[in-house]
């Protein structure tokens, strides 16, 4: 389909937004950070306070399953509370709508009148909206909902889970491929690496600066790090 701008005919396009991949998208990213940090800063917390290797693939893989098991419980009750919130919102319009259409409609057109048309053409689009699909038109410009945004619990909990379990599985195997005189370092070195693809990926599928996102993830990691080394040493020291 052609579309005309001025005298100059062009091709019909279609724009690709990211904003739907927000939901599943952060559950995933946070998902897989928490997983790489919260386990190698379990390991090192560990070592430092001089576990074996045996007590530390223990102490890893128990990180692992409880980590991925909060991470997807948490998740679900927090998408779930505010799916919860969105669907009391399209009730109440529901109702609304059924009780008063012409409030309601002279709502709409207030909406677009302050959104800049003109009065008699917001009333209008908000007359041809309303006998299209009254519900979805007050869903979406009255309440600020999108269908492809719409909170899905159970979709962000499975990725917040398989994500953390896959970021978690990062540094339990460098503690396990690597010889134990340079575990430690291959611990720090594979989740910082990790850490930064993670951060320029997640930046990459959601459209923002790669750079900014790598270096936020890695300060922030490090910082866990060394911040349970020093205290696992110090545990260490006393017991």
């Amino acid at each position: 389909m052609a579309v005309t701008l001025g005298n100059r005919p062009t091709k019909g396009h279609r724009e690709r937004h990211l904003a739907s991949r927000a939901g599943w998208l952060r559950a995933a990213v946070l998902g897989a950070d928490d997983g790489i940090v919260s386990t190698a800063s379990l390991l090192l917390g560990v070592a430092a306070a001089g576990a074996s290797r045996a007590q530390l693939i223990a102490a890893g893989v128990a990180g692992l399953v409880a980590g991925a098991m909060s991470m997807g419980a948490g998740e679900y009750v927090s998408v779930a509370s505010q799916r919860d919130v969105e669907l009391a919102d399209i009730s109440r319009e529901t109702r609304e709508l059924a009780a008063d259409p012409r409030a309601e409609l002279q709502e709409m057109a207030d909406i677009y009148v302050r959104r800049g048309l003109d009065r008699p053409t917001a009333e209008m689009v908000a007359r041809q909206l309303t006998a299209r699909d009254a519900l979805a038109a007050h869903v979406r410009d009255e309440l600020g909902l999108a269908p492809e945004l719409l909170a899905r619990p159970v979709q962000a909990a499975g990725a917040s889970a398989t994500a953390f379990s896959l970021g978690a599985l990062l540094p339990l195997m460098a503690l396990l491929i690597v010889p134990s005189s340079v575990r430690l370092a291959a611990i720090v070195v594979t989740s910082l690496v990790a850490l930064a693809l993670l951060g320029m990926l997640g930046a990459m599928a959601g459209g923002a600066p790669r750079r900014r996102a790598a270096i936020r993830v890695l300060v922030g990691g490090a910082a866990a790090m060394a911040a349970t080394s020093i205290i696992g040493s110090l545990v260490g020291a006393v017991v």
